[in-house]
């Protein structure tokens, strides 16, 4: 019996993939309750099982006392010092029960609390692997789609992928593997529930990681990152090492890895940045494709007034003011965009402005 047991045991933590220790646990506490059910649920009861053996010891815990007036909580001095020479009146001692038949209620109550404790220990498990894993990138294949969620099978779980945090226009299949950003893990009654997304900028911040060794080794470090899923993202990379250049890391020989990345992104546009501690200089490298003519700031409202060719200002803003708002939130600056020619004639009006207010002081 006690080998059959230890088999069972074992298989159930090769099965669910759980600590042996978790285990035996789970099945004692299941065990106890089919116990106390057996003896009236009211007597005080000890249940262990050896962790080598698997042998099953049940012991009443009884009080020593001079004269026993409750037997099934209550044990004699004489008969008690059988069982442990030193004990004395007022303590307690372990009394092995004999468990020949625990009975069919007794049995299907252990079969369901076994089942119930199994189970918890399983969700604990799964929820501590992918607790650890929130903030990273895994790879699943996709199972189902019910009402705008897509259901991913990443391993002993399945985890949720809602419509809205996929790509624009991407649309899953049955059978696909995906890739995904693991956003949150929760616990519920229902087991852990994993969030998926590929739309949060760090989604693209963790498959720089993982195609670029200098930002896993921490000598090239992504100091912002912002996205339009879909459109365009932006990041600002730092290296920490003169003789590395951050931008020709991440861009990879010939290309292969950022376009290893924009791949994974269905097309999404890439800029890669140089960071820089010069406002002027960074907000001109975060207006990226477009080029800069000059720029003025004022640094105690974290404006900005940039100037650009006539042909450069709609690259500058970008589709639906795109380009500007991304790197403004890149920047943290409030960037303020004018043509060359706008600002020429700004500028004359100015000049004439002031040209005539000093004619009307001459004439005074």
């Amino acid at each position: 019996m006690n080998k059959e047991f230890c088999y069972i045991i074992d298989q159930i933590c090769r099965e669910k993939g759980l600590s042996r220790e978790k285990v035996l646990k789970a099945l004692e506490s299941a065990l106890l309750s089919a116990a106390k059910k057996k003896f009236g649920g009211k007597r005080n009861i000890a249940l262990t099982i050896d962790p080598e053996t698997c042998s099953i010891n049940v012991s009443a815990v009884k009080t020593v006392v001079e004269n026993v007036t409750k037997p099934k909580e209550e044990i004699s001095i004489e008969n008690a010092k059988e069982i442990n020479p030193e004990v004395e009146i007022g303590e307690t001692v372990l009394v092995p029960v004999e468990l020949h038949d625990f009975g069919r209620i007794a049995a299907q109550t252990a079969k369901q609390v076994i089942f119930q404790k199994v189970r918890e220990a399983e969700r604990e498990a799964i929820f501590q692997e992918f607790k650890d894993k929130a903030g990273t990138i895994i790879t699943g294949t996709v199972l189902r789609k019910e009402k705008n969620i897509y259901y991913v099978d990443v391993g002993r779980t399945e985890a949720i992928l809602p419509k809205r945090e996929t790509l624009p226009g991407e649309n899953l299949k049955r059978g696909d593997i995906v890739k995904a950003y693991v956003k949150e893990v929760n616990i519920t009654s229902r087991g852990p529930e994993i969030y998926l997304s590929r739309t949060v900028p760090e989604f693209v911040a963790q498959l720089f990681k993982m195609e670029v060794p200098e930002i896993e080794d921490g000598i090239v470090e992504i100091k912002k990152i912002v996205r339009e899923p879909g459109e365009r993202t932006k990041l600002a990379v730092l290296s920490h090492d003169p003789s590395i250049d951050p931008i020709g890391a991440c861009v990879g020989m010939k290309g292969t890895r950022v376009q290893a990345i924009v791949r994974e992104l269905r097309g999404e546009r890439i800029d890669i940045i140089p960071w820089s501690d010069d406002p002027r200089m960074f907000i001109a490298r975060a207006l990226t494709p477009a080029t800069i003519d000059s720029i003025g700031i004022n640094e105690e409202d974290k404006t900005a007034l940039v100037v650009v060719n006539d042909q450069q200002l709609s690259i500058a803003i970008g589709k639906k003011g795109q380009n500007v708002k991304l790197a403004m939130k890149l920047t943290g600056w409030d960037i303020d965009i004018i043509s060359e020619s706008e600002y020429t004639k700004m500028k004359q009006q100015e000049a004439e402005a002031a040209f005539g207010t000093d004619n009307s002081s001459k004439e005074e």
